[in-house]
C-alpha cells in the first residue's frame, strides 16, 4: 500500500519537498512545474512518478533519465484525469456568467456523451484514471471523519416543506459534528448540503436562504438561474460549513449543487454509488425518493446483511407512509434484517426531526 504522505498535489507541497533535494519515490499529481525547471534539474527524481505535470522539455528529459515515470498532460480534455484534489463548486461552475454550457461541468458532460459509446479504449482509460484519482482524493479528505450519508430524490423542489426539512436535517447533523455526504445533485441532496453549509450561520440564515432559492425552484428549465440563485446565497454567507457532494456525469443532465464544500464527481455511476455508501460510516438517512433511492437502500443493505464492511452501519428511512405504502421498501428491509446483526441498525421514522435521535440510538 502506497503511503499517502508521498503524494504531492500542490505547488507548495512540491516546493517544500524539493527544497530537501530529493523527490525520489514521490508521486506528483497534476502540479504545473513549468516554472520549477531548476528544482527538477537539481533534485534526485529517481523512482518518482509525474502524473499530468506540465514541465519544460529539458526538465522532462532529465527526470526520465533519472528513472522517473512521466505521464504527460492529455491535450484538449475538459477535465484533468490525474487531479489530486476534489472539485469545488467554483471550479465546476467557472464561466457560469457566459451560460452553463460554458462551464467545466457542462463541457465534461458533453465530452462524456461523445465518447461513452465510441469503443475507444483511450477514452475509457481516461475516465477510469480520473475516477480512481477522485476516489483517492475523497479518501484523503474524509480520513478519520465520521460521515453520515443523506439520500433522497432529485425532484424535491426548492420552496417545498420537504426541501426545508432536508435542509434543517443537514444543518442539525453538521452541528452535531458529522460530515454530511450526499449524491451531490439537486433536490433533497442540495437541501442537505445547504443545511450543512449554513450550519455555522445564525438559525435565521436558513429561512432567508430558502426564500432566496425559492425564486428558482428547479434546475429545469434553466440551470443558469438555478445555479445563480445558489451562488447568491453563498455570497450572502461566504463562510459556509463543509460537506461533501458525490455526483456523476452519468446523470449529467442534472447539475451538481453549489453547497457542497468538496465535490467528488465521477464518470462511472456504479463506482460513485458504492463509494458514497461505503464511506457513510456513521449511517445513512434515506429521505423519500423514487427508483434511485430504493436502489440505494438495498445497495446499502447488502453489505450490512453480509457484514462485508465490518459491523452494519445505521440506516434510517424517513416518512413511514412513503416507505410502507407508496414504495414499501421498509417491510422487505425489515424482513431481510430479521435475526441478523443489522436488525438493531435499521429504523423507520415519521419525520426528519426524529433522525438525529434514531442515529444516536444506534451508535
Amino acid at each position: 500500500m502506497v503511503n499517502p504522505d508521498i503524494e504531492i498535489e500542490t505547488l507548495a507541497e512540491f516546493d517544500r519537498v524539493a527544497a530537501r533535494g530529493s523527490l525520489s519515490g514521490y508521486r506528483i499529481q497534476s502540479v504545473n512545474l513549468l516554472e520549477r525547471t531548476f528544482a527538477l534539474l537539481s533534485a534526485d527524481t529517481s523512482d518518482a512518478v509525474f502524473l499530468g505535470c506540465p514541465m519544460e522539455p529539458d526538465a522532462s528529459a532529465k527526470v526520465r533519465a533519472d528513472g522517473a515515470l512521466v505521464f504527460p498532460p492529455v491535450p484538449d480534455l475538459p477535465f484533468d484525469p490525474y487531479r489530486g484534489l476534489l472539485y469545488t463548486p467554483d471550479e465546476l461552475f467557472a464561466g457560469l456568467a457566459e451560460g452553463y454550457e460554458s462551464t467545466p461541468d457542462a463541457q465534461a458532460y458533453a465530452w462524456f456523451q461523445e465518447t461513452k459509446a465510441d469503443g475507444d479504449v483511450f477514452s475509457s482509460m481516461l475516465r477510469s484514471i480520473h475516477d480512481d484519482a477522485i476516489s483517492d482524493a475523497l479518501d484523503e479528505h474524509l480520513a478519520g471523519t465520521p460521515v453520515v450519508g443523506v439520500m433522497g430524490g432529485h425532484a424535491m423542489t426548492r420552496g417545498s416543506a420537504a426541501y426545508q426539512g432536508a435542509a434543517e436535517l443537514g444543518r442539525t447533523l453538521s452541528r452535531s459534528g458529522l460530515t454530511v455526504a450526499t449524491g451531490g445533485g439537486p433536490g433533497a441532496m442540495e437541501a442537505a448540503n445547504l443545511g450543512a453549509y449554513l450550519a455555522p450561520a445564525p438559525d435565521e440564515a436558513l429561512a432567508e436562504a430558502l426564500e432566496l432559492l425559492a425564486k428558482a425552484p428547479s434546475f429545469a428549465p434553466s440551470v443558469y438561474e438555478w445555479a445563480r440563485a445558489a451562488f447568491a446565497v453563498r455570497e450572502r454567507w461566504p463562510a459556509g460549513g463543509d460537506s461533501v457532494g458525490i455526483p456523476t456525469w452519468f446523470y449529467g443532465h442534472e447539475p451538481p449543487n453549489a453547497f457542497a464544500g468538496q465535490i467528488a464527481k465521477y464518470f462511472a455511476n456504479a463506482v460513485r454509488e458504492d463509494g458514497l455508501l461505503a464511506r457513510s460510516t456513521a449511517g445513512v438517512v434515506f429521505l423519500p425518493g423514487a427508483a434511485g433511492t430504493v436502489q440505494e437502500i438495498f445497495d446499502n443493505a447488502t453489505p450490512n446483511y453480509y457484514e462485508s464492511r465490518s459491523a452494519p452501519a445505521p440506516m434510517v428511512l424517513v416518512d413511514r407512509v412513503h416507505w410502507t405504502e407508496h414504495l414499501p421498501a421498509w417491510p422487505l428491509l425489515r424482513a431481510l434484517a430479521r435475526g441478523r446483526a443489522m436488525e438493531s441498525r435499521i429504523a423507520l421514522v415519521d419525520s426528519v426531526d426524529e433522525v438525529p435521535a434514531a442515529l444516536a440510538a444506534m451508535r
